[in-house]
């Protein structure tokens, strides 16, 4: 579970009474596509043939740039979430990270699910030794590819949820 009990209005658009603008919502969208896309390879390893992860990113890409429906969006993230439940490990992550990317078209909380997965897949494909650091790593990253507009939203957004996402943003 990633999403809090209580919604957060940082993260619910003005249209449905919180205080998101629709530029903030499409900027949370491309970071967490960036952060899905960072780990891609992961599943593409394990799934070569399996493009529903990488489609996912894609549309929500699209949805951003306004070529789709939020609809085609967050079906194109159950479709990765039905791509990782085969799997284990890093791969299975890395399918769950672009899952959420996609459905933060439809929930913007979504954004911080696509960094959680991206930084479990990066954990966990890495020897156990080196796990801890691995995770790290990636979560700084993440932090570097945020832009301005939504870096102090998202910082405080992981540490308000960073219990309820596995502990992976102590980076």
């Amino acid at each position: 579970m990633i999403l809090p009990k209580d919604r957060d209005p940082r993260f619910i658009t003005i249209r449905r009474g919180g205080t998101l603008t629709d530029s903030d919502h499409q900027l949370l969208a491309l970071w967490a596509a960036t952060c899905a896309e960072h780990v891609l390879h992961l599943f593409e390893a394990a799934q070569p043939l399996d493009s529903r992860p990488r489609q996912a990113i894609a549309q929500a890409r699209a949805w951003v740039r306004g070529e789709i429906k939020m609809s085609q969006a967050r079906e194109a993230g159950g479709m990765a979430n039905a791509a990782a439940r085969e799997l284990s490990g890093a791969a299975r992550h890395a399918a769950y990270a672009a899952a959420q990317a996609a459905v933060v078209a439809h929930v913007a909380a979504h954004e911080l699910g696509a960094a959680a997965y991206a930084i479990k897949a990066a954990r966990a494909a890495a020897p156990e030794s080196e796990a801890e650091n691995a995770g790290r790593r990636e979560c700084r990253w993440q932090r570097k590819q945020l832009p301005d507009a939504i870096r102090e939203l998202v910082i405080d957004d992981q540490r308000l949820r960073n219990a309820i996402c596995w502990s992976v943003f102590d980076c």
